[in-house]
Parts: C-alpha cells; sequence; structure tokens
C-alpha cells in the first residue's frame, strides 16, 4: 500500500449498468480506501477519456481499468484492443468484469491482453466480495507502473 501514500487512486469504470457501476464504488469504498472514480457508460466516450479528447482534455490518466464487455457502439473488446496497443495506455492495467462467461469472450479478452477476467457473480454478497478481492489485490499488492513512475518522477 505505500505506493498510494497521501495519493489517492483513480479507477475507470467502463460500464452501462448505473446499477453495476454504483456496486462497483460500493465495493471500493467498503473497505475504506479513498478512490477517485471516473465512470463512462460507453467504449467511444472511454476511449476519448484515454486519449485526453474533446470533453475530455483535462482527463486524469487513471491507474485501472474495470471494462465491461457489453458496452453501446464499440465493445469491450474494442476498447480493450485500442487501449493494449496504444503505447501511452498499454501498461495501464485492465480488468474485465462482465456477465458473459463464454470461453470464446474470455480467450479474445486475454488475447487482447486483459490483465484479468472475472465474471459478475449474479448474487449481490459474491458481487461485492469480487470488487474488495480486486480492491486488495490491485490496490493493495500489486505495484502498479503509473504509481511507479511518479515514484521516480
Amino acid at each position: 500500500m505505500a505506493e498510494y501514500v497521501g495519493q489517492v487512486p483513480h479507477i475507470l469504470v467502463v460500464e452501462d449498468s448505473p446499477e453495476d457501476s454504483q456496486l462497483v464504488i460500493e465495493g471500493f469504498r467498503e473497505v475504506g480506501r479513498e478512490v477517485r472514480f471516473t465512470i463512462l457508460e460507453e467504449g467511444d466516450d472511454a476511449l476519448a477519456f484515454l486519449r485526453r479528447e474533446g470533453r475530455h482534455r483535462a482527463a486524469q490518466r487513471p491507474d485501472l481499468i474495470v471494462l465491461d464487455l457489453n458496452l453501446p457502439r464499440r465493445s469491450g473488446h474494442e476498447v480493450l484492443a485500442q487501449v493494449k496497443t496504444e503505447p501511452h495506455l498499454k501498461e495501464i492495467p485492465v480488468i474485465v468484469l462482465t456477465t458473459s462467461s463464454g470461453k470464446s469472450d474470455i480467450a479474445r479478452s486475454y488475447e487482447l491482453h486483459a490483465n484479468c477476467y472475472i465474471v459478475k457473480p449474479l448474487d449481490l454478497d459474491a458481487f461485492m466480495d469480487a470488487i474488495r478481492d480486486i480492491e486488495r489485490f490491485w490496490l493493495n499488492l500489486v505495484r502498479l507502473p503509473s504509481r511507479e513512475a511518479e515514484a521516480r518522477a
């Protein structure tokens, strides 16, 4: 957790379900950690945010992306493909959090270099446990590249 001392992690949640977005936020906040969230409902908007285009010119680079696959206009797989091929974005960890347990969706996500793939639990308690596990692993145990770069600067 030392890499976040004095710093608030920023998570981009790309999810078209407001209910699921709210559950993600509640899951992270339940553990008592201060986290900044940006919630976007469309893949095109997420890419504009990450590229700091249009209304997102002042966007802060997220430390972590939580990405649904089933999005309007541009799918999560298309977003993932773009993120992992753009040099200034590819090191941002992407967690696929989706309802699909299909083998082809899982395989495709890892082919596109998703950092992990989690099927959304249907049970509320299990969903919240999954979010808490994401928080524990990605914000406590793992050293994220964006924070390491800031520490060296």
